[in-house]
């Protein structure tokens, strides 16, 4: 009699569920980050590091003798120079005078600019016109033309405001032009695409993406307003930081000489400070890398 086979179906096998794994330790060190927080210097503090140590510099070199007096004067004498000339009330009227020099040539420069600039970045016809002429014109060293702006113009105010335009125009041209041909194309098709006719494109498309570029001229051409300015108040001027540095030179008098360059450098610390805030808020919507910590 054949034996009937019965099938026992063991029970599936179930899987060992893995070991949970150990939650990472979390270890905690008291005042880690209030000393971190105690640690961090605040950036006014080491930004005004480095000219500080400087000063500090030239002062012990001045008190030690390594800087005579007739090669450099000291701090201490610019310091109490600058207290007698704002006394008199010459350092305040030579500031004033370059001040005016300095915003009419930048005005008459930030204007040519910004023409040229958006007539050759904004048509091709005005590109093949204007861009190959200002490369030409700026290889010409525009301190080289002071002799021919004499002769133009003769030695009064003319010849230092048209210096100062003449270098301000170049670095404004030239980095907004670079602005407006750097937009994405790929934003300008689908501005055009939404409906946007040329004069919503330039507004809303090609002038913001340019911005960026124009801070940076404009911080340039801010800062070769006052180089220029220095140049310019050596032709025949009877006012200004340049005169007083010129009857300075008459009498070696150090002391006067750096206070005068001192003053031009904090009007171009100072000019340049305003356009890093006016940039912050222009260029608040735009996320840019600000370095590391």
């Amino acid at each position: 009699m054949p034996t009937k086979q019965i099938g026992v179906t063991a029970p599936p096998l179930e899987k060992p569920e893995p070991p949970a794994e150990p939650s990472p330790a979390r270890v905690t060190i008291r005042g880690t980050a209030h000393l971190s927080r105690r640690l961090s210097v605040p950036r006014s503090v080491r930004r005004a590091a480095g000219p500080v140590g400087l000063v500090l510099l030239w002062f012990l070199g001045s008190a030690t003798g390594v800087l005579p007096e007739s090669v450099l004067a000291s701090p201490v004498d610019v310091v109490r120079q600058a207290v007698e000339l704002t006394k008199t009330g010459e350092l305040p009227d030579a500031i004033a005078a370059s001040g005016r020099r300095a915003a009419t040539g930048f005005l008459i420069g930030g204007t040519v600019a910004l023409s040229l600039s958006l007539l050759a970045g904004l048509f091709r016809l005005g590109e093949d016109v204007i861009d190959s002429s200002m490369g030409m014109f700026r290889a010409i060293p525009w301190v080289g033309l002071i002799p021919l702006f004499i002769v133009w113009f003769g030695i009064e105010e003319t010849p230092k405001i048209a210096l100062v335009a003449l270098g301000v125009t170049y670095p404004l041209y030239f980095n907004i032009y670079g602005g407006i041909r750097s937009t994405d194309a790929q934003l300008v098709e689908a501005a055009r695409m939404m409906g946007l006719g040329r004069l919503g494109l330039i507004r809303y498309v090609i002038l913001p993406s340019a911005l960026p570029g124009a801070l940076v001229g404009l911080r340039y051409a801010l800062s070769t307003a006052w180089l220029a300015l220095v140049f310019a108040e050596q032709i025949n001027a009877d006012a200004g930081l340049g005169y007083l540095m010129s009857n300075a030179q008459q009498y070696f008098r150090t002391d006067v000489i750096v206070l005068c360059l001192a003053v031009y450098a904090l009007l171009g610390l100072a000019c340049d400070f305003a356009v890093r805030v006016l940039s912050r808020r222009l260029l608040s919507w735009r996320a840019s890398f600000d370095g590391e910590a």
